[in-house]
């Protein structure tokens, strides 16, 4: 049961541009200490939701509550802004020292020179920049810089952390250990923070729930488990990572399954789904095995299929293999997997996948 009112809340929310309505939230709430994800392609409105729900510019119609209250109606818009903090990709830092970069919002704020002194200490630390406190901001690398923004961010103590793509500019080594740092900081102080970004693995790693932004409205929000494995529809699966998106036709279930028709093939998911009934078949790649033989009894996998391998793609720690089995299907193996099957373009393997690792998106049914 809540027994406050979340930290942020939205009602009605849009944003206009000439007569063009770019941002169309009805409904949003972000609770108290939560790492909140806005993710979706270029141009799908995660900067001005974060704009708007920051006040760094005004919505066009709606409230955005802080705390129960109405901002800009009995709850001052710079009384809010004073409780918060933002990051965005490009640091947009001062032409002086890290540590005057990092004491700066305490300056403005009027606290004296000896708290000054210890909470910037303790922000640069935190960030693994102490070293560089009187180092020209000028001359910081990329993840230097963003750092520091981050530390003169927490310095104020913000209530709420607004983050615009903060790690896109970054190379991976700093990407990765800077979000690693942040996570940590993020969980020690309870802070509440929204970032907005287009790198689902950002969002999965960081979140405690996520929205997806589709066209300036919120085509789905929840867990990072449920949206990544329960897409709402095409669209979304395809942006969480579901490398395969199959249409098909129902024809037949039993027990607790249906079977659907892919191109001539037969595939077999856990649910139901009437006869005809065109349905789509979302399938990540994490989910589907490789063998040199089919795979033996007793197994759980119900979907074994005979595939050529198309075309092999390096992914870092693994490698992603695009394979032909009447119809398309992307699996992840390991470099191991990958010299231990001897796998390379045209090479026949065999493919499966459970049917519980089928996540269904029902369309209308066939009319009768």
């Amino acid at each position: 049961m809540r027994t406050r009112p979340p930290i942020v809340a939205v009602e009605g929310l849009q944003v206009v541009k000439g007569r063009n309505l770019i941002l169309d939230v009805p409904f949003l709430e972000i609770e108290q200490g939560e790492i909140f994800s806005l993710i979706g392609p270029n141009g799908a409105g995660k900067t001005t939701l974060l704009q708007a729900l920051s006040f760094l510019s005004k919505p066009s119609r709606g409230k955005v509550c802080f705390g129960g209250k109405p901002i800009g109606n009995g709850f001052p818009v710079l009384e809010y802004r004073r409780k918060l903090s933002m990051v965005f990709q490009e640091p947009l830092l001062f032409n002086t020292t890290v540590f005057e970069n990092v004491a700066s919002g305490l300056k403005i704020r009027g606290v004296n020179r000896a708290q000054i002194r210890n909470v910037v200490s303790r922000q640069l630390e935190r960030f693994g920049v102490a070293h560089l406190e009187q180092r020209s901001a000028r001359t910081l690398s990329g993840g230097e810089a963003q750092r520091t923004s981050l530390a003169r961010a927490f310095a104020v103590h913000p209530e709420i952390l607004f983050l615009d793509e903060p790690f896109a500019s970054l190379d991976p080594p700093a990407r990765e250990s800077l979000i690693q740092d942040l996570e940590g900081v993020l969980r020690e102080t309870q802070t509440t923070a929204v970032l907005a970004t287009h790198d689902r693995m950002e969002a999965l790693r960081l979140s405690d729930r996520i929205a997806v932004m589709e066209r300036g409205k919120i085509a789905q929000i929840g867990p990072p488990a449920e949206v990544m494995n329960h897409p709402a529809d095409e669209f979304i699966a395809s942006f969480v990572g579901t490398e395969t998106i199959l249409t098909g036709s129902a024809v037949g279930g039993n027990a607790g399954t249906f079977t659907t028709s892919v191109s001539g093939r037969l595939i077999e998911a856990a649910g139901g789904a009437l006869p005809g009934e065109q349905v789509i078949l979302c399938i990540r790649p994490e989910n589907v095995t490789l063998s040199a033989n089919p795979v033996p009894e007793p197994s759980s996998a119900r979907n074994v299929f005979s595939a050529t391998v198309e075309r092999i793609i390096p992914a870092g720690f693994f490698h992603k293999v695009r394979l032909d089995c009447g119809f398309p299907l992307v699996a992840y193996v390991t470099n191991h997997a990958l010299e231990d099957l001897r796998l390379e373009p045209g090479k026949n393997v065999f493919a499966s996948f459970k049917a519980t690792a089928i996540h269904v998106i029902r369309k209308k049914p066939l009319s009768s």
